[in-house]
């Protein structure tokens, strides 16, 4: 059961709710209701050349929104959207042509684009984002995908015909104002659905992936799977505007599968403005109405005048052209409202898996090559424990974090978190088994709010929602006190990239506990905060093992900060556990006061720097 709690500035939910509505609904209507207006007024202000170009144009800028969903918000570069288009349209004229027309054939031919580009994108998918690909990887897979398919078509013979495509097939007996009302209505539809989506809780998961793939697979989040759906989602959407496009047109080719179409939907997004929606839509519309027109009154330098506008563009607004345009508008649209902060009740672990020990780790070893790192690990922590990890500089503390989190990293031995055998598991699967990790440096989303870094990572707690915002910011108390004791409760609206090192720091901590973990793996979380802060954090951190009984393994230079709160103490040498026991019995070992190659004071130094942490 979750409760409000208070925040400076609160208002009531219901009101916030209210001014978030009203927020987004101006910043949609100063777009949408021009385009509306457009689209109602068009049939009677156009000819039938404007009108035909236009109709094109509309399917073209469908496609090209999804571009921007996959690169502008998701960060995934890609060129083979002209393929999906392609096979929409090459599903309506090869229906068409071969089998004829009639209410049973169109069915079959729009289940064949979305079947087929679904499949495809399936494929593609599982290629391009498999565990450990590079974003490089993934770009050149979806480069080598229309230049395939172009191929195909081409050495399909009759049956595609060939380089020639198919033409003269029966289609819909539609006027071109009936044709521009398809088109126009639903880009439009697309677009403002699209706009709802990324705006909406759910969608700033795109963002998120955008900014730090690798924090959001330690917030749970299957960062492969999100993107292989969104991909067929995206083929599934440009395989339907292909279909209407090969249904207007009445013509096929292969060009409307191939490499150069992919690219001009890159440029269409880049001139626009990536991460728009609307930046696409223009780029798209404004580029192949002045194409119409300058390649037949400049039939030679139309290309050289486009190429010399898009270079100008691209140096001298980057952003593209959209953001520039809509900067008077910023302030009409409003400011959003800070969510309020509610506690949310942590849910009590079973008897049985209170029962089983936190954290087991059974003669783990990492090597790189021939250079072994860790040597025969063996570690135990149960709930209610807060472990000091300490050692020198390369002793392996960093590299035995990553062996506990990510199956991958171990290179022999077993872990287990709370019972459950992480094997060669990726992080997000261990997240799932109760486990969290803060980074040494502050791992956070820069370019999304706090309030944004805090939702998405309670998203295994909280699904969020696809096509809304919500007004209520959930989180456990341990969490919140993190956020009160270090004034971030002030700062929701706030992008993380603006916080000081500190608050971000503290961010991060916030963010790893509203996972509601178990086990949570604290790699210097104090960095960077204030002596006030630092003991306010600390207060925090005994909480989690004394009062909330999870297990906490901490790393930390600052010894003295450790002897308040740990309750027993790893000493890591050499990629070997060489002791562990109380406080008073590390720091009074002599094997410790070697290893430091010091004095007694050295060893439990303040954080001068003497206990640096191994990469």
């Amino acid at each position: 059961m979750a409760k409000v709690t208070a925040s400076p500035g609160n208002v009531g939910i219901g009101q916030r709710a209210a001014d978030n509505r009203m927020r987004h609904m101006r910043g949609l209507l100063l777009v949408g209701g021009p385009a509306i207006a457009l689209l109602i007024a068009g049939p009677f202000l156009f000819g039938t050349y404007l009108l035909n170009v236009l109709i094109q144009a509309f399917f073209f800028s469908i496609v090209a929104v999804t571009v921007d969903v996959l690169w502008g918000y998701t960060g995934y570069l890609t060129f083979g959207q002209s393929a999906f288009f392609g096979i929409g349209a090459y599903a309506a004229g090869l229906v068409f042509t071969h089998g004829g027309f009639s209410p049973g054939y169109v069915l079959l031919g729009l289940g064949a684009a979305v079947a087929v580009a679904a499949a495809v994108a399936a494929v593609l998918g599982w290629l391009s984002f498999y565990r450990g690909a590079s974003p490089f990887f993934a770009t050149v897979m979806s480069l080598v995908l229309p230049i395939v398919l172009s191929q195909l078509l081409l050495s399909g013979g009759e049956w595609t015909g060939s380089s020639s495509g198919l033409t003269g097939y029966e289609t819909f007996d539609l006027s071109l104002q009936a044709w521009y009302g398809v088109a126009g209505a639903g880009l439009l539809i697309i677009a403002t659905l699209a706009w709802f989506f990324v705006h909406s809780d759910g969608g700033r998961t795109l963002v998120a992936i955008r900014d730090n793939e690798s924090r959001c697979l330690y917030l749970g989040i299957d960062t492969s799977l999100v993107k292989i759906v969104l991909l067929i989602v995206a083929a599934i959407v440009a395989g339907i505007a292909g279909f209407g496009y090969g249904a207007f047109s009445g013509v096929v080719a292969p060009e409307l599968t191939g490499f150069v179409l992919g690219t001009q939907l890159i440029i269409w997004v880049a001139l626009g403005g990536r991460g728009t929606l609307w930046g696409p839509v223009v780029g798209a519309l404004l580029i192949n109405v002045v194409t119409s027109y300058l390649s037949g009154s400049l039939p030679f330098a139309w290309q050289l005048i486009l190429g010399a506008a898009f270079v100008a563009v691209i140096v001298l607004l980057p952003q593209g052209l959209v953001p520039l345009l809509a900067r008077p508008f910023r302030r009409l649209a409003g400011a959003g409202t800070q969510p309020i902060l509610v506690e949310r009740a942590v849910q009590a672990p079973s008897a049985q898996a209170a029962s089983e020990p936190a954290l087991q780790m059974n003669d783990v070893a990492k090597n790189f090559g021939s250079l072994k790192v860790l040597q025969g690990i063996d570690l135990h922590a149960d709930a209610g424990e807060l472990v000091g990890l300490i050692g020198p500089n390369g002793a392996g503390k960093t590299t035995l974090m990553r062996c506990m989190s990510d199956g991958a990293e171990r290179s022999a031995g077993r872990v287990v978190l709370c019972g459950n055998d992480i094997k060669q598991l990726p992080p997000n699967r261990g997240v799932r088994f109760g486990l969290g990790r803060k980074f040494q440096n502050a791992n956070i989303f820069d370019s999304l709010t706090v309030a944004e870094c805090l939702r998405i990572a309670g998203t295994l707690i909280e699904r969020p929602s696809l096509f809304r915002r919500s007004n209520s910011l959930a989180l456990p108390s341990y969490a919140l006190e993190v956020v009160r004791a270090t004034g971030l409760d002030r700062k929701l609206g706030a992008v993380a990239k603006d916080l000081s090192h500190g608050e971000q720091q503290a961010l991060e901590l916030a963010m790893v506990l509203a996972l509601e973990p178990r086990i949570v793996l604290l790699d210097e979380p104090t960095a960077g905060l204030t002596k006030t802060e630092r003991t306010q954090i600390g207060s925090v951190l005994a909480s989690l093992a004394h009062r909330y009984r999870l297990c906490c393994l901490l790393v930390e230079h600052d010894l003295d900060f450790v002897a308040e709160i740990a309750t027993r103490i790893v000493v890591l040498h050499h990629g070997r556990i060489v002791m562990q026991g109380s406080f008073d019995e590390v720091v009074n070992s002599e094997l410790v006061k070697t290893i430091y190659a010091g004095t007694p004071q050295s060893a439990a130094g303040n954080g001068s720097g003497n206990h640096g942490d191994a990469s």
